[in-house]
């Protein structure tokens, strides 16, 4: 198992590696056309979903120790924040921005594109890499036919509520760490991603990205398409707008609301 570890190890570092630097190819040759923000997601993006494949692999397939897959977690976290500055890789994030403002809807529509496009390439691409058989982890996934089976193992209310809760979670955290330094910020949204897929990864997966659980969950056996959509899709979705709206909208609304008393004062004033 040390071998296939070391293998796919290094197979992820490849992947970053390879990532890293065709995005930087392509910031600079699409630096004057305004495209290069989308060809940044598109790669990034590319990145976490290959990354995932491998560590999922690793986590089902080679059964490695819960805690040392917890640390790869954990480190692949810090590892794509790092490189993948940027860019945004989850739908439900760039939904989040839209929401507020900070990008046009027809922005947000190419990223997601963009998402779901990565996403579709490593599907395709990293079952090729497994083919090679760097490994005996990929040379018995290949002959298992690459088999996967669903990881839902919760009624589906229950599953999409966890996906709901880990997507809110996630963008709350993100909401208020963004006047940390940036050093600093990785490691607690890297610390808190890691709590929740040691928490809700018997259960879901705890994926809470759409575009990340298309490219890694929705070819697996033993749910519908309408199922996955409801779990991966839709519980992200309302989770990410239920933070939204609590702490961008109604917080802040009930904050600048004077207390009864005040407000009863203020009244008689007018009077």
């Amino acid at each position: 198992m040390s071998v296939d570890l070391a293998v796919s190890v290094s197979v992820l570092a490849g992947i970053v590696v390879l990532s890293e630097t065709t995005r930087r190819l392509l910031v600079t040759v699409l630096a004057d056309t305004g495209l290069a923000v989308y060809a940044v997601e598109l790669v990034s993006t590319f990145q976490l979903c290959a990354c995932t494949h491998e560590l999922k692999l690793l986590a089902e397939v080679g059964r490695i120790e819960p805690r040392l897959a917890l640390t790869l977690t954990y480190l692949a976290s810090v590892v794509h924040a790092l490189t993948c500055s940027g860019a945004v890789v989850n739908p439900t994030g760039t939904l989040a921005r839209a929401f507020r403002n900070e990008l046009s809807s027809r922005c947000a529509l190419r990223l997601i594109a963009c998402q779901f496009a990565a996403a579709c390439a490593a599907r395709a691409v990293v079952p090729v890499v497994w083919t090679v058989g760097l490994s005996d982890l990929h040379l018995r996934h290949k002959l298992l036919g690459f088999r996967c089976l669903s990881p839902i193992r919760a009624p589906l209310p229950q599953a999409s509520a966890l996906e709901f809760t880990c997507a809110f979670t996630v963008q709350t955290v993100i909401s208020h760490t963004r006047a940390l330094e940036e050093k600093y910020r990785v490691h607690v949204i890297a610390a808190v991603t890691s709590i929740l897929v040691y928490t809700g990864g018997s259960v879901t997966g705890a994926v809470f990205n759409p575009a990340l659980a298309f490219s890694t969950q929705f070819r697996c056996s033993g749910n519908t398409f309408p199922e996955y959509c409801l779990v991966y899709w839709l519980g992200p979705v309302l989770g990410m707008t239920g933070s939204v709206l609590l702490f961008d909208k109604v917080i802040p609304r009930l904050s600048s609301v004077p207390p009864p008393d005040r407000a009863q004062e203020e009244t008689r004033k007018r009077k």
